[in-house]
């Protein structure tokens, strides 16, 4: 693992370039950047020139808004980037590279949260932003991120999709709005993911349906690890949105967490979803279910088929059912949660949602926000 490299002579060179750098007058054909306050996702008050203009994001994966803002071309803004997006969605990747080859072009590094991210390079890059995931606070307050790179003028705003998706997702698209100068933008992407989200707990709240007890496993094949799951927030709360009933809500406290085997068998889950993705760079060969844009089906549900092995659905009720499905794992950490919510939906109450069409809906939304066009592949279940 790369560890950070703090060299106080390169750091006071860099950061004499970067103060000359900024001093330095700006194109004249560009309008001069605002000095403006902005509110971030940990309610602090932070100050950047808008619209901004070189961006750091601090989680590759949060290209999946900024493409929605800088649709033609997503990758204007961007100088730098965590290297998640490559290794964790790399088919999503592959559909930008293969739109915007420049992009693979942009600098990677690693995490805050692992200590791998090399903050002489990040300078180097004279970002006028840096954006960062809310989970990464602890790492950049011990290290003393924030100070190191105020003292230069680079600020850092933080964003949450992972922790409180839906109670957070909304307030990090206005921000990224605000960032960009795209704030119309980011309102129609909001209204559209609300109208899609409405179509299921509508629905939901007016019919009041039985509830299928559901267990999510989170990140299938990653590890071999069980049985990692979401309390009550994330999958877990698309899954009481969904009209289902997540049988660790009252057993993992927080987000993320993990039942034993026991804990399930005896739940007796009459449904079990599975989100996982392409983790070849990460698990070789491994028991994850390929879902994601372009995947191959056959392959996918053959892969599934190994769950129902597990000891901890043994005898369960989705087991005498064959009641098992897999999911796209980035829903998780995503804008795109309502396409989740929907396909939960359809699972859960196939004759309540016979109208309802989540590969439509995601088709919708790549047509009118994204670049790539939509390739179906995001979901699949045991039995077709």
């Amino acid at each position: 693992m790369v560890t950070i490299v703090r060299r106080s002579h390169a750091f006071a060179g860099l950061l004499f370039a970067g103060l000359l750098s900024w001093a330095l007058p700006s194109t004249a054909a560009e309008p001069e950047p605002t000095r403006s306050t902005v509110t971030d996702l940990l309610g602090r008050q932070v100050k950047v020139h808008l619209p901004v203009r070189r961006v750091i994001l601090g989680e590759g994966r949060q290209l999946y808004l900024v493409a929605a803002l800088d649709t033609q071309n997503p990758i204007e803004r961007i100088v730098g980037w965590r290297k998640d997006l490559i290794q964790s969605d790399p088919d999503t990747y592959g559909a930008y590279l293969r739109k915007f080859p420049d992009i693979a072009k942009i600098p990677t590094f690693g995490g805050f949260e692992d200590g791998t991210f090399d903050i002489e390079q990040a300078i180097s890059q004279h970002p006028d932003v840096i954006i960062l995931n809310i989970e990464a606070q602890h790492a950049t307050e011990d290290a003393r991120y924030i100070e190191k790179l105020d003292a230069l003028g680079i600020p850092v705003v933080y964003v949450d999709f992972r922790n409180h998706p839906m109670q957070n997702t909304e307030p990090t698209m206005r921000l990224f709005g605000q960032l960009f100068g795209k704030e119309a933008r980011a309102e129609a992407f909001i209204d559209f993911r609300n109208q899609q989200i409405r179509r299921v707990t509508d629905v939901i709240n007016a019919q009041h349906p039985s509830r299928p007890s559901v267990f999510i496993e989170r990140i299938g094949g990653y590890t071999d690890d069980c049985c990692l799951s979401f309390g009550n927030e994330n999958f877990g709360l698309f899954v009481d949105m969904a009209g289902g009933n997540n049988i660790a809500r009252n057993i993992i406290p927080s987000t993320f967490g993990q039942l034993n085997p026991e804990q399930v068998v005896v739940a007796n889950p009459e449904q079990v979803v599975i989100t996982s993705a392409n983790w070849e760079a990460f698990a070789p060969g491994g028991h994850w279910v390929g879902v994601g844009p372009g995947a191959d089906m056959a392959q996918a549900r053959r892969k599934l088929a190994w769950y129902t092995q597990r000891p901890a659905y043994a005898g369960i009720k989705a087991q005498d059912d064959q009641a098992f499905h897999a999911i796209w794992h980035q829903f998780y950490n995503s804008p795109y949660q309502f396409v989740a919510i929907q396909q939960l939906a359809k699972w859960f109450h196939p004759t309540l949602f016979t109208d309802l069409d989540p590969e439509a809906s995601f088709r919708e939304l790549h047509e009118r926000f994204l670049p790539v066009p939509y390739e179906p592949g995001y979901f699949v279940s045991l039995k077709p």
